[in-house]
C-alpha cells in the first residue's frame, strides 16, 4: 500500500491537462466575449504544464530542505482546493490564477511522490514501482479522456469537481507513508526536517548528461500522443471519434513498453537505450513512409512501445545516481527536463515538416534523429559507464 500510495498520485499530473481537453469547445464559447480569448482560454489547460518545467527544481529544493512527506501532503490539499476551484468562478483571469496554483501544487506532487518511491525502495523494486509510475500515467490519460468527456455533457465545470480525488490520496499517503530518514534507514521515521542545502554530493556532470538525453528523448516520447490524429487526418480519416479511438489503441504501447521495461530493465543503459531509440526511429520511419492507415497505426504503436521503455529506463538511471541528500533536487531537473521536451515537440514537429514538405516526410526526419540518438546513446554511455 506504501507504493499503491506514491504510484497513485501520478495520475494528478496526467489529469491536469487530458481531464478538460474534451470541454475545451466549451470554455471557447463560454468566454468568447473575453478579448484574446483564443489566447487565454487553451491556457487554462496548458498553465500547470508550464509551471511544472519551471518550478520542478524549486520543489525539489523545498523537499530536500523541508523533509518529503509534509509537503506532499499540503500539496495535495491546495491541488484539490485550487483544482475546483473553477467551478464557483465566473472570469477567466481568477481561473487562469487557479491553474496557476494547480501547477504549483502539481509540480511539488510530481516530484515528491516519486523521490520517495526512490527513498523506499532499492535495486529490482525501486525499478519497478518507478516504471509503474508510466504506465498508471498512461493509462489514467485513456480514463481521464473519457471521463472528462462524460462529464462534459454536463456542462464545462462539471470536470473540475475530479480534482477533489487529491483528497483521497492525502488519507493514503497519511496512512500508509512516512517521513524517511535516509538511505542507510529508510523504514525509520525522520526525527526533523532534514534542512539539506548542500550541493556537495550532486553529481553534476552525470545528471547533465542524463538531463539532455532526457529532453531528446521526450521530444519523441510525446510526438505520436500529439500528432498521430493530424497524421491520420492527412490519410484521409475524417472521423474525430474514429481517429480518437485508433490513437489511443496505438497509444497502448506505451503501457505495454513500461511492463516489458520491468523484464528487461537489468540489462544495462546503454542496451536498453540502444532499442528504444531504435523502436522509435523505426515507428517513426514507418509512419513516415506509407499511405496505409493501417501500416500508419502499426509505426505508431512501435514507436509508442519504444517511449514505453524510454522513460523508465531515463528515469530510474536519474535515481540510481542521486543519493539521498540530493534526491529530491535531482528527481525535480530530471522532470523539468522531461517536461521541456514534451514543450518542445510539437515546435520540432513543425519545424520538420515545413522544411521537408508535410508532416509526413517530418514524421521520416524525425526517424533519422532517432536513430542518430541510438548511435550517440551508445556512445555517451559507453564512455560514461561510471554513470550507467
Amino acid at each position: 500500500m506504501t507504493g499503491i500510495s506514491l504510484l497513485l498520485p501520478i495520475t494528478l499530473t496526467t489529469m491536469a491537462i487530458v481531464l478538460l481537453a474534451p470541454v475545451l469547445p466549451q470554455l471557447m464559447a463560454e468566454f468568447a466575449g473575453v478579448p484574446n480569448h483564443e489566447y487565454l482560454v487553451p491556457m487554462v489547460l496548458t498553465l500547470p504544464a508550464l509551471c511544472v518545467a519551471i518550478l520542478c527544481p524549486f520543489a525539489g529544493i523545498l523537499g530536500d530542505y523541508f523533509g518529503r512527506r509534509r509537503l506532499l501532503l499540503a500539496s495535495f490539499v491546495i491541488y484539490a482546493v485550487v483544482g475546483v476551484a473553477p467551478v464557483f468562478l465566473t472570469n477567466i483571469v481568477p481561473i487562469l490564477i487557479s491553474r496557476i496554483g494547480v501547477g504549483i501544487a502539481e509540480a511539488l506532487i510530481y516530484v515528491l511522490s516519486t523521490t520517495m518511491i526512490a527513498d523506499y525502495y532499492k535495486g529490482a523494486a525501486r525499478d519497478r514501482w518507478l516504471a509503474g509510475q508510466t504506465a498508471f500515467a498512461s493509462v489514467s490519460a485513456l480514463v481521464f479522456f473519457n471521463l472528462g468527456g462524460v462529464l462534459g455533457e454536463s456542462g464545462w465545470r462539471a470536470p473540475f469537481w475530479v480534482y477533489g480525488s487529491a483528497l483521497v490520496m492525502f488519507a493514503l499517503v497519511w496512512i500508509f507513508t512516512w517521513e524517511p530518514a535516509g538511505d542507510d534507514r529508510p523504514d525509520d521515521e525522520a526525527a526533523a526536517a532534514p534542512h539539506n542545502l548542500s550541493w556537495a554530493a550532486f553529481p553534476w556532470s552525470r545528471m547533465a548528461l542524463i538531463a539532455a538525453i532526457t529532453i531528446y528523448g521526450s521530444v519523441f516520447f510525446y510526438t505520436v500522443q500529439i500528432q498521430a490524429s493530424s497524421g491520420l487526418a492527412t490519410l484521409g480519416l475524417t472521423s474525430t471519434a474514429r481517429i480518437g479511438f485508433l490513437t489511443s489503441i496505438a497509444s497502448i504501447g506505451v503501457p505495454l513498453g513500461t511492463f516489458v521495461y520491468s523484464r528487461v530493465g537489468r540489462i544495462g543503459v546503454g542496451k536498453l537505450l540502444l532499442a528504444e531509440f531504435a523502436l522509435l526511429a523505426t515507428g517513426f520511419l514507418t509512419m513516415g513512409s506509407t499511405a496505409n492507415v493501417t501500416t500508419f497505426l502499426i509505426g505508431c504503436f512501435i514507436n509508442q512501445l519504444g517511449a514505453g521503455l524510454l522513460l523508465p529506463t531515463l528515469l530510474v538511471w536519474a535515481m540510481s545516481i542521486l543519493p539521498f541528500e540530493v534526491r529530491s533536487r535531482g528527481t525535480g531537473f530530471w522532470q523539468s527536463a522531461f517536461a521541456l521536451g514534451q514543450w518542445l515537440s510539437p515546435v520540432v514537429v513543425t519545424y520538420l515538416s515545413l522544411r521537408s514538405g508535410g508532416l509526413m516526410h517530418g514524421f521520416q526526419m524525425l526517424g533519422y534523429l532517432a536513430a542518430a540518438g541510438a548511435i550517440g546513446a551508445v556512445v555517451v554511455t559507453g564512455a560514461n559507464r561510471k554513470s550507467v
